[in-house]
């Protein structure tokens, strides 16, 4: 530190600020509370930080602690303005903004911002008067202002807007490039976020941020070389960018290069020992390769210096074989009473909970929570049964028996990939721990190579007709191409084994198109009771995707969409599917992994059998539970919540009925 540690305290929260770090941020800030003796520039900060968490009445303890001692302090009082007007208090926040436009009146941002408040206060002509007044004072600050505030309150299409109108009068502009490319990002359109981030870093080569977004881009799209180049020139620029050796450490996670990305994460933490991401980010590396007890160490160390990050909680729950300590309760609950808590953190301590009551067979406590934490959780995905079912549909109709059989042949012939689909929490994971056991197969993680031929497919037909009609249009050739770039793409998971595991269950409604590339491939469907299989997904948090699984309607009518498409490759593709039963695997292990074995062509070895003392990365929440020999506690599990699942059951009814008595629901029965 240099002779004045509060500023070097604030420079080093203002970097992550500008990197969008909002954690590590606020934790500079609080660390420097016991030596700024109150420093306003500090406090201030920390009411930013909470404004950009959207805590506004925490941030609004922040400003108004600065305005006791600074009463016309205008960053306070601005501050103290957006406060209210994101908690809803457009009149009170039209006070202290104009306190704060009067004492600097070159300011374009607090004017646009006085401008919104008149708006929601209803104050019209006085808001547009004020908008041009700040469109004047410096038309591209007031409109990137417009777009950030845009961004930060999830206006996302209002935020695109704006930034592609600074971008049509200045083409050049490095931080609305790197803007647009990170929402072009998290929208998943890849080919025009790396357009603006690889621009963004031509403008400003010595800008380590945005070489750190660039990587960020790279590894979304498993280009983990290029990933990897673009981090190392960020901390060739920066050498103490915790967040950067943070980035570090999750492509190196993604390509599985677990060891390294360990180490990377130490260094984040030598630099920033509470790194947020550097201590998550462990934790999940540490139990995906099977070191339970240090990713419960590093998950509890997050905890404890992050005690609102959520997602850790989960990560310790999600562990499935761990129990938290009572004050761990304590805290979780507390978390879920605080009104100003953001959704996210929120789910992740709510189905936390559910998992700590479930373990306490306080089943009735324990989905309450889990009730809690869904219905919150599905307020923020999209989701739409009604295309689903459309989708499938129009599946079935163009992978028909008559259209492969006049296709018999094409594809590339390699049998080596065994595909193991199915439902989340149906026991693919036990079955690909079983199959990876033996000598000549592979064991990857769920691979994302299959929807990526879909989307060659697509790009193909120039997206004039979309998958799955777009395969109308393939010769054989096509056809071969497509399925050797599966191959290709998935090397990079493999070693020299004959046989490897792509383990995405969402890949179900893909076999005709599998059959069309890669006859040879193996598909092996992991299926369970159909209310043990709902109800599993229904209790956990997935970080993405699944956006099904938050709802008992939806859920269940998704597991008869998955049923009823799985029924359609059984009928044109007899044998070509191994169905395999959870419930039947956990009671005659033996004979099941001998059908597996068979059906996969491979001879028979002991140690398939003693599964759980292979080695291996998991990434799928069943890890720990693989880990350990076969047992039956979580045998119809579902009948402990059965009072509660009245939706899915009266939804899943058709199917229910189909199955023996002693599989029904109590109110099936006379």
């Amino acid at each position: 530190m240099s002779s004045n540690p509060v500023k070097d305290f604030y420079d080093q929260a203002v970097q992550k600020l500008k990197t969008g770090d909002l954690k590590e941020a606020e934790t500079i800030c609080r660390r420097a509370l016991p030596v700024s003796r109150q420093d306003p520039n500090i406090m201030c900060l920390l009411g930013e930080i909470n404004l950009r968490l959207k805590r506004p009445q925490e941030a609004k303890t922040w400003y108004g602690s600065v305005l006791k001692l600074h009463k016309k302090y205008p960053r306070a009082q601005e501050g103290m303005g957006l406060a209210l007007l994101a908690d809803g208090q457009a009149e009170e926040a039209v006070v202290f903004l104009q306190k704060a436009a009067a004492a600097v009146p070159g300011r374009s941002a607090t004017r646009f911002a006085l401008g919104r408040a008149l708006a929601e206060a209803g104050h019209g002509a006085e808001s547009d008067s004020t908008m041009q007044e700040a469109i004047k004072l410096n038309p591209q600050k007031a409109a990137m202002a417009r777009a950030e505030e845009a961004q930060l309150e999830g206006r996302i299409e209002d935020a695109e807007k704006t930034l592609r109108e600074i971008l049509s009068k200045d083409p050049d502009h490095p931080k609305a490039l790197r803007m647009l490319g990170n929402i072009a990002l998290e929208l998943n359109r890849h080919k025009a976020a790396r357009r603006m981030l690889k621009r963004a870093v031509e403008l400003q080569p010595g800008f380590a941020p945005g070489w750190n977004d660039l990587a960020n881009l790279h590894m979304k799209t498993d280009h983990y070389d290029e990933a990897l180049a673009a981090v190392e020139r960020a901390l060739e620029l920066d050498p103490n960018l915790a967040f950067a050796y943070v980035t570090r450490g999750n492509v190196l996670t993604r390509a599985q290069r677990h060891e390294e990305s360990l180490l990377a994460y130490r260094q984040a933490l030598d630099i920033n020992s509470v790194s947020v991401g550097a201590l998550s980010g462990m934790g999940h590396v540490l139990k995906t390769i099977g070191r339970q007890d240090e990713a419960i160490e590093a998950y509890r160390t997050c905890i404890q210096a992050h005690p609102h990050f959520g997602e850790a909680y989960w990560s310790l729950a999600n562990l499935k074989t761990f129990e938290f300590d009572e004050a761990e309760v304590e805290v979780m609950e507390k978390m879920i009473a605080e009104k100003d808590l953001p959704d996210e953190p929120k789910v992740n301590f709510y189905l936390s909970l559910g998992k700590h009551y479930e373990n306490e067979n306080d089943y009735d406590r324990a989905f309450e929570h889990y009730r809690l934490g869904n219905d919150m959780r599905r307020g923020h995905e999209i989701y739409d049964p009604v295309q689903t079912q459309v989708v499938h549909d129009r599946i079935i109709e163009v992978f028909d028996r008559e259209f492969l059989g006049e296709r018999e042949g094409w594809g590339d012939p390699d049998s080596s990939p065994i595909l193991i689909v199915g439902l989340p929490r149906s026991g693919s994971t036990l079955i690909e721990q079983i199959l990876s056991s033996h000598s000549m197969v592979e064991g990857t993680m769920e691979l994302p190579d299959l929807s990526r031929v879909i989307v060659d497919l697509n790009n193909m037909s120039g997206r004039r007709i979309e998958y799955p009609e777009a395969t109308k249009g393939l010769n054989g050739d096509q056809a071969a191409a497509l399925g050797r770039k599966y191959l290709e793409s998935t090397k990079r998971y493999r070693t020299d084994k004959p046989y490897f595991i792509d383990k995405m269950p969402n890949n179900f409604p893909s076999i005709g198109l599998l059959q069309l590339i890669l006859p040879n491939a193996t598909v092996i469907n992991a299926r369970r009771h159909p209310l043990d299989s709902c109800l599993g997904s229904y209790k956990q948090l997935f970080f993405k995707g699944q956006s099904f699984t938050y709802d008992q309607f939806e859920l269940a009518h998704y597991y008869l969409e998955y049923q009823r498409i799985m029924d359609h490759w059984q009928e044109i593709l007899p044998g070509k599917v191994l169905d395999v039963q959870y419930e039947a695997m956990v009671l005659d292990q033996e004979a099941q992994t001998r059908r597996i074995l068979e059906h996969c062509g491979l001879p028979w070895e002991d140690q398939c059998l003693r599964f759980y003392e292979t080695e291996r990365a998991i990434n799928t929440a069943s890890s720990e539970q693989v880990r350990q020999p076969i047992y039956t506690k979580a045998l119809n599990f579902w009948r402990n919540y059965e009072h509660y699942l009245g939706e899915m059951i009266e939804t899943l009814e058709p199917l229910l009925k189909t199955l023996p008595p002693e599989d029904q629901p109590e109110s099936f029965k006379p």
